[in-house]
């Protein structure tokens, strides 16, 4: 025996009788329901009949909708004017609206979840299709279903009050003074007031100039400096493998030339370093995954279900452009990153962390004079500015100077060119100590840019 779908055939009655009671209504309930969240055929041709209506700023009653009826030969198939008057009729006031309204549209939304299932299911039975790409489809087509119940009323200002003043007292009590994950560098908590929930940071720069061991610097520190040692921090490093991180890593903890761990060139007090460097690491709680074709929903799902076991605090992704987009949207690139980017936000809202992306710069800054890197040079930049709540920039002149002296420690700028609840416009200085993919903050304070 065929099961019958989920609705609600009161519900709609009572929704559609209250538009003929209160015109008003119509305006209240048409940001909640669409046409097709109605099951009954002719509750949709009903519906619709009274969009147009206000639309075309005209009175809604059971004459007017049975005249639009009429037009479209319609008037029949919903039951006539007996049916229209009923409907006004059976109401009483607009009282229970709200109620009405999430029934029909819980019915609704569960007959999506259904229909979006069976597709599901006949795309396995009938569809060519590689089982990690099904299983993406599938996540996306019933993320795409979750979204649409999230709740987008209006948040009183008394609750946000509140929730303001719970975090004032939290960072009262904060003697960091921090309302974010410390990064370990005074001078960089001091301008973000460290990483926050739902922040998207972006770090660029041209290649060899350091971002990935400055990512890498910043993970060590936030696993470190956060939650008594035990923040977790996903990373997901589409450029170099989990060996070649893990590698630089213990080279930075170890203070060991990471050229002499390649070749195993070692002394006995370097391999005591080590070890004790190997310790030191094996407390920290980093993640790594190196997949080389990865999309957003493969982090995404990744991360909701660290997050959901409650091991995810931080997420790193090196970088940008190496994320696959979405080849069928038929699109170009730098519309795929823009998309990238946007879903990058977005996963930070939901997920509640902060989400670095590193990102390349365009060739354009080499040609110039100045090569100090500004917004604009952001490669295949679409809505990353516009994204992101923290930019930040790495340069340093001895990069292009070759004959700048030592070449295994290079001074390095962090401009701050965006920063959306902090200090922007200024640079903090550090050295990086190439051998040891090591970054460290000067002593002296941050200072502002004058160009």
């Amino acid at each position: 025996m065929a099961k019958k779908l989920p609705y609600h055939l009161e519900s709609e009655q009572s929704v559609l009788g209250i538009i003929f009671l209160d015109n008003r209504m119509i305006r209240t309930v048409a940001d909640i329901l669409d046409v097709e969240d109605f099951y009954e055929l002719r509750h949709q041709h009903i519906y619709k009949a009274m969009l147009e209506l206000d639309e075309n700023k005209m009175s809604i009653d059971y004459t007017s909708v049975g005249a639009m009826l009429e037009r479209s030969q319609q008037l029949a198939e919903v039951g006539g004017y007996p049916y229209l008057i009923s409907l006004f009729e059976s109401i009483g006031s607009t009282g229970h609206l709200e109620t009405y309204m999430d029934l029909v549209k819980d019915s609704s939304l569960k007959r999506q979840v259904i229909e979006t299932t069976s597709r599901i299911l006949e795309m396995g039975y009938t569809e060519d299709i590689d089982a990690v790409d099904y299983l993406l489809e599938a996540e996306e087509k019933i993320f795409a279903l979750a979204q649409k119940r999230k709740s987008s009323e209006f948040t009183t200002l008394k609750a946000v009050i509140e929730e303001v003043k719970e975090k004032i007292e939290f960072n009262r009590t904060n003697k960091g003074g921090l309302t974010g994950l410390a990064t370990g560098y005074h001078g960089l908590d001091r301008a973000t007031l460290g990483f926050k929930p739902e922040e998207l940071i972006i770090v660029a720069a041209r290649p060899g100039m350091g971002k990935s061991a400055f990512a890498m610097n910043i993970a060590l520190n936030v696993a470190k400096h956060n939650k008594q040692g035990s923040a977790a921090v996903a990373i997901f490093s589409l450029e170099m493998s989990n060996e070649q991180l893990g590698s630089r890593m213990l080279s930075n903890i170890a203070n060991v030339d990471s050229t002499k761990m390649k070749s195993g060139a070692l002394n006995a007090t370097e391999w005591n370093y080590l070890n004790i460097g190997e310790q030191t690491l094996s407390k920290y709680n980093i993640l790594f995954d190196d997949s080389a074709a990865v999309t957003v929903f493969d982090i995404r799902a990744k991360c909701r279900k660290l997050k959901q076991e409650d091991k995810l605090d931080f997420v790193i992704i090196d970088y940008l452009q190496l994320i696959d987009g979405d080849k069928r949207a038929g699109s170009n690139r730098q519309e795929e990153v823009a998309r990238i980017s946007r879903s990058l936000k977005q996963m930070g809202r939901e997920l509640k962390v902060p989400i670095m992306a590193l990102s390349q710069l365009s060739r354009d800054v080499d040609k110039r004079p100045d090569k100090r890197p500004v917004l604009a040079d952001l490669r295949e930049s679409g809505s990353i500015e516009q994204d992101a709540d923290i930019v930040l920039f790495l340069y340093s002149d001895d990069y292009y100077n070759k004959d700048s002296g030592d070449s295994k420690v290079r001074n390095i700028g962090l401009d701050i060119a965006k920063n959306r609840q902090g200090m922007s416009g200024i640079t903090i200085d550090f050295k990086f100590d190439l051998p040891v993919s090591r970054f460290s903050a000067l002593d002296t304070e941050h200072k502002e840019r004058t160009d």
